[in-house]
């Protein structure tokens, strides 16, 4: 069992708010508010604010009324942007690197960005969630793969080597450092040599206020 965490869920589709609130409930999670737009989504968190409850993360699908645009993720980024520890873990039927980008951007508490489908696979799900409400990151592998491709014509990772870029990648996925070792099927010790590297080439140094692998990852995915 993960260690309990409060979610606020915004999703128009009834059946999959109810289906998210249910998959975190199982876990012994608790779903403190369900919302359909995301102008509903940005008052809920305010008032829980006000109130002195504001939740761990808030789990909203890109796309909301009125438009079913780019509702959703406009307002997880205003309440990224008002509420610094609040984590925020997007859906998305597809990948849409601009939102996924403006996201990301100059984001210092926990961020995710997920494909729907990712949903059927209940565990990695809820430890997404469980992750980015702990302020570290979470992103679909094809969101991973289609940065990582625009990334590659920018200079700030020249000095990574494949290898680096590799772990770095699987950084970005949110894996640990022995899950990563198990993907490249090397020794953790590796492994931790190589995230030492990453740190020290971005120029990430060592500090109690600072989250290093999330900078590391967010300068990966911005660059």
């Amino acid at each position: 069992m993960e260690d309990k965490v409060r979610v606020v869920i915004a999703e128009d589709s009834v059946l999959l708010r109810e289906g998210l609130t249910r998959l975190l409930t199982d876990r012994g999670h608790e779903v403190v508010a369900g919302v359909g737009d995301g102008e509903a989504l940005v008052k809920t968190v305010a008032d829980l604010a006000a109130s002195g409850s504001l939740p761990d993360v808030v789990v909203a699908d890109v796309r909301m009324p009125p438009t079913h645009t780019d509702e959703g993720v406009r307002a997880a980024i205003a309440l990224r942007e008002a509420h610094a520890d609040l984590g925020v873990l997007v859906l998305s039927q597809y990948v849409e690197e601009q939102y996924a980008t403006e996201l990301l951007a100059g984001s210092s508490s926990g961020v995710g960005y997920l494909l729907k489908d990712r949903v059927a696979e209940v565990r990695e799900f809820v430890d997404a969630v469980v992750r980015v409400a702990d302020g570290g990151t979470a992103l679909d592998p094809e969101v991973v793969a289609q940065l990582l491709g625009r990334s590659r014509k920018q200079d700030v990772l020249a000095a990574l080597t494949p290898r680096e870029r590799e772990v770095l990648g699987l950084m970005a996925e949110g894996r640990t450092n022995s899950a990563i070792a198990q993907q490249l099927v090397v020794s953790h010790g590796a492994v931790e040599k190589h995230v030492s590297n990453i740190f020290m080439k971005l120029g990430l140094s060592q500090s109690d206020a600072d989250h290093r692998r999330v900078l590391a990852v967010l300068t990966y995915l911005n660059s």
